[in-house]
């Protein structure tokens, strides 16, 4: 196994160690033996190892992966690259700085905001609900199991090229709460997302749809929240409902 070392301000380098694999063991799996029995100073995330916390994500041979749930048996040729995830500061060799990746989330408004519902007399609704079988909750339920891992934000060439584009993964989160009607924020979230740095920058490449660990269509996302948009300014344009 081929590990990316070094610290965020220096050069990096690599090394090779070899570790022990059967049919089952992941690239976790690698990397754990090595800071346990070869190198204690390997620095990389994990939690669960159930491929549910998203912590562990890298490169393994140039593509996003959790660590935890790639099988090195899976890896073609057998020769594995383990690097840090794109686009996000180097911390110390696999584990990078996520603060631009949540300064993302941030700017798209991505906490609830609770409309003003209210009864005919002007008493407070109630809890608002949505059953699991109204195509507004099928529709929201198909984007919102992410677990931040980074991967699509790794892997969305878009990134790189453009610093101020949100990336997949807050686009999505946005779209859930554009979706919700219980929410307060659609109008506040449409207008950041339409901004020059917005979802227009997307190239619809779908990498991040490919890659996503828990099978999210981000692209699919992105694009609905397009066609929000373009409708949206028709509607101002020539008048009618939103």
């Amino acid at each position: 196994m081929r590990v990316a070392r070094g610290e965020g301000d220096g050069e990096g380098r690599y090394e090779t160690h070899v570790v022990p694999q059967t049919y089952r063991s992941t690239v976790l799996d690698g990397l754990l033996h090595i800071q346990r029995h070869l190198d204690r100073t390997l620095a990389f995330r994990y939690a669960c190892r159930a491929a549910m916390c998203g912590t562990c994500g890298v490169r393994v041979n140039g593509v996003e992966r959790l660590a935890c749930s790639t099988h090195l048996s899976a890896v073609p040729g057998g020769d594995v690259t383990v690097e840090p995830l794109r686009y996000l500061p180097v911390i110390r060799d696999l584990m990078v700085d996520f603060e631009p990746f949540f300064d993302a989330w941030r700017a798209v408004k991505p906490t609830f905001m609770p409309g003003a519902a209210a009864c005919a007399d002007g008493s407070p609704a109630g809890f608002a609900t949505i059953g699991p079988d109204v195509r507004e909750r099928q529709v929201i339920d198909r984007h919102r199991e992410c677990i931040s891992c980074g991967i699509c934000y790794s892997a969305c060439d878009v990134v790189g090229l453009a610093p101020s584009f949100p990336g997949p993964a807050a686009i999505t989160r946005s779209f859930c709460l554009i979706m919700d009607s219980r929410d307060g924020g659609r109008e506040a979230r449409l207008e950041v997302l339409d901004r020059e740095g917005g979802c227009w920058r997307c190239h619809t490449h779908g990498t991040c749809s490919e890659l996503c660990p828990k099978g999210l269509d981000p692209t699919v996302a992105i694009e609905e929240v397009k066609r929000l948009l373009a409708r949206r300014t028709l509607q101002k344009a020539f008048g009618g409902p939103r």
